[in-house]
């Protein structure tokens, strides 16, 4: 049995698949197993991915005889893995080098941690560094649905299947925000742990599902996973928007920002000193 199965759901990112594969041969921890699922790409994805993993025998691959979407496609590769711990991969992405060694660990020191998640790399098209994102320790229900309208847990994230299956999993209905649906119902059944590193690589491109052009799709499903979150809690999500969210909240934003001070300086935004 391996130690941990990553989860690849893809559909037409056959281009970037090599990083990721690159990434995962090339990790401290040897004991993983892949589980790539092929969504009916249309693009060369399948013969990408097939040249890529050769007969590596930790990559398992399969192909959806219909489109079922990434929801549909990540709970099958749940369904197919054999590892006692889960961890979601982006095809288009890539993971540090040690990864997978220090999530293990973690796990392993934290037997009731139901979660393990990194710090993150925004990078570019060609997997560029851009900037780190910090994340946060998260230790209540509260702070958990606080910082979840940032999606502050997010890559690189990993779970014990035995938690998991306390949930009521991956919800299909949930386009785009799936993955901070799922987190939030984790941590609702086990403590979280935060790795002060970041282990990801997450690449921002035309095509991205939460990036660029969906942008604003991502940020409209993430509320409704929010909603649901409030439902199953009792937490009033209401008060949460209020308290840090509101309009007062915004000004404070703004006048921090650097770029407005520079407006305002140049004479471009007249109504800073308003604010």
């Amino acid at each position: 049995m391996p130690k941990i199965s990553l989860l690849i759901s893809n559909f037409n990112n056959g281009q970037y698949f090599k990083d990721c594969f690159k990434s995962l041969v090339s990790q401290t921890e040897e004991d993983w197993e892949a589980i790539i699922i092929d969504d009916c790409s249309t693009d060369d994805s399948i013969s990408q991915i097939e040249v890529c993993i050769g007969v590596d025998a930790r990559f398992r691959f399969y192909k959806n005889e219909r489109n079922m979407g990434y929801q549909r496609s990540t709970i099958r590769a749940i369904e197919l893995s054999e590892a006692p711990i889960l961890a979601r991969l982006d095809p288009d992405d890539a993971l540090r080098p040690t990864a997978l060694e220090k999530t293990l660990q973690v796990h392993a020191e934290n037997e009731s941690v139901g979660l393990v998640y990194s710090n993150f790399t925004w990078c570019d098209a060609n997997l560029v560094s851009i900037r780190d994102h910090q994340a946060v320790q998260i230790d209540t229900p509260y702070e958990e649905a606080y910082y979840n309208f940032k999606g502050e847990i997010s890559h690189f994230a990993a779970f014990k299947k035995i938690f998991y299956k306390q949930t009521s999993g991956i919800d299909p209905f949930i386009k785009r925000a799936e993955d901070k649906d799922l987190y939030m119902k984790l941590c609702e059944v086990a403590p979280v742990k935060h790795i002060n590193e970041s282990l990801y690589l997450y690449r921002i491109h035309e095509m991205g599902m939460s990036t660029n052009v969906n942008v604003d799709r991502a940020f409209y499903w993430h509320w409704v996973a929010l909603v649901k979150m409030s439902e199953r809690t009792g937490t009033n999500l209401e008060d949460l928007f209020l308290a840090h969210f509101t309009r007062k909240d915004l000004v404070k934003r703004v006048k921090k920002s650097r770029w407005a001070k520079l407006g305002h300086c140049l004479g471009l935004f007249k109504t800073y000193k308003d604010l």
